[in-house]
């Protein structure tokens, strides 16, 4: 099957070469790749992203950076070049539509309209890592042996990373494994105590939370805010993408027996009072509030950046009162995926930056140290873990690194699709109402199946596991 969430303009536009990937031998360049490497730099480099998390990291270890407008939407380097960061909001897929159209454009845009280098997250980064779409070159042909420079990174986000062929054609710096963020005044309320191993004890595993969660009930506290909370868990452990790759021009979404599991759980779940009714998904205003000190919710699903921008923005309380521990199941959610599109005038500095953000461990000790990420280098991830100095007020002064560490060295990354984010998005929506008791069971099937073809033409059928 053809990559067909990405425009037929935009493959027509971009081709369809196929080249060779990190650690294997070069095939024929493409404009902008290992074949261009002696062509002059542009002067403007065109970074597509959805926020200026990107840009404080390049700003933080990238050294040809020499600073940045007021604005925020150049930044000049050292030699003269200027960064131009095009920045369109993640929600309702409005920085992919850009990004999209733009990209569709790319082989006739002027040297200073390409785009250089974007951005993808986890959830759709397979659409544009895609061979077929040849959005995204490989590393290997901005003279990168990914082997080597990226040994230390954890190896799922290098096959996160990849195409179906195994070709490397994106990095990231971050890993981002998850925890549970509790509340300590409501553990001490309920358990005596707000010990991390102790609270990890008690949410070791599913059914340990489910007597946990009727502990917290008893003394009027919801275990998590929504049943969108859960889901990534659930996610992370399906065992067939949601779509799987064919040369039918008849696609199928398949509906994980995990994904079922979710369902029925989370409609228990909220039954039975675990979950606070009025808070009805994720990204909107109840859901914030359920962080605040006036609620009742006793702790979130979050990996690092979670922690960092959602958690404590929403916090009104005083420092110092959430900790972490372990979650009931290993798994990861997010990942921004750094691609030189193909195209490019600036190899040069498409490979300076990439990495500088994602190989250089000492870079990426910086970013986790000023920013609390939990960046991408085993070994330095494995120090931190047992260094002192990067604990965190916020969370009473544990440090958070010994628990993201051993759980982001049993991430198995789920099986990808370029399909991921609409399945992930309207599954949950569909089913919300279910939840709600505002359809019933067969209606939210339905409704799935019809939002599902509405955002993507080419599916034909949707398959339940039983």
């Amino acid at each position: 099957m053809k990559q067909k969430v990405i425009s037929t303009m935009l493959l027509l536009s971009m081709g369809a070469t196929l080249l060779a990937g990190c650690g294997t031998t070069a095939g024929k360049g493409t404009e902008g790749g290992a074949g261009a490497s002696n062509a002059a730099e542009g002067k403007v480099i065109n970074i597509y992203s959805w926020n200026d998390e990107f840009r404080t990291r390049v700003e933080a270890v990238y050294p040809e950076v020499k600073e940045t407008s007021k604005d925020g939407t150049i930044t000049y380097l050292k030699d003269g070049t200027e960064i131009h960061w095009i920045v369109n909001p993640n929600q309702d897929g409005v920085y992919q539509q850009k990004l999209d159209e733009a990209l569709s454009k790319q082989a006739d845009a002027s040297a200073d309209d390409k785009i250089d280098l974007f951005l993808s997250e986890t959830d759709y980064v397979f659409k544009y890592t895609d061979k077929d779409a040849d959005v995204a070159m490989p590393l290997k042909d901005l003279g990168i042996d990914c082997d080597k420079e990226f040994a230390d990174q954890y190896d799922f986000t290098r096959k996160t990373a990849s195409d179906s062929d195994g070709v490397q054609r994106g990095s990231t710096w971050q890993c981002c494994p998850g925890l549970l963020v509790y509340r300590r005044d409501i553990a001490k309320d309920v358990f005596g105590t707000d010990d991390p191993e102790a609270i990890g004890e008690k949410t070791k595993d599913w059914d340990t939370l489910k007597a946990t969660a009727a502990e917290l009930k008893a003394k009027g506290y919801y275990t998590f805010s929504s049943y969108a909370d859960t889901f990534r868990l659930y996610g992370n452990s399906i065992s067939k993408s949601w779509v799987t790759p064919s040369d039918s021009q008849d696609t199928t979404v398949d509906v994980d027996s995990k994904v079922m599991d979710w369902i029925n759980d989370s409609k228990q779940w909220l039954d039975a009072g675990y979950f606070d009714k009025t808070v009805k998904g994720q990204w909107n205003d109840d859901w914030n509030k359920a962080m605040g000190s006036k609620s009742k919710v006793f702790a979130f699903l979050l990996p690092a950046w979670g922690i960092d921008f959602t958690l404590k923005p929403n916090w009104d309380g005083k420092e110092g009162e959430w900790g972490v521990t372990n979650p009931p199941q290993e798994y990861n959610w997010g990942g921004s995926y750094i691609h030189a599109a193909t195209g490019t005038d600036n190899t040069k500095h498409a490979k300076e930056i990439i990495l500088a953000l994602t190989a250089n461990k000492d870079n990426l000790l910086k970013i986790s140290e000023k920013y609390s990420d939990f960046t991408n280098t085993k070994s330095g991830m494995q120090e931190v873990a047992k260094d002192d100095t990067f604990a965190s007020d916020f969370l009473g002064g544990q440090n958070p690194f010994t628990y993201f560490s051993p759980v982001a060295e049993n991430i198995k990354i789920a099986p990808l699709s370029a399909y991921d984010q609409g399945c992930v998005e309207l599954i949950q929506n569909a089913f919300s109402d279910y939840f709600q008791g505002q359809v019933d069971y067969d209606k939210a099937k339905s409704n799935f199946e019809t939002a599902i073809k509405e955002r993507y033409p080419e599916i034909q059928e949707v398959n339940w596991a039983e």
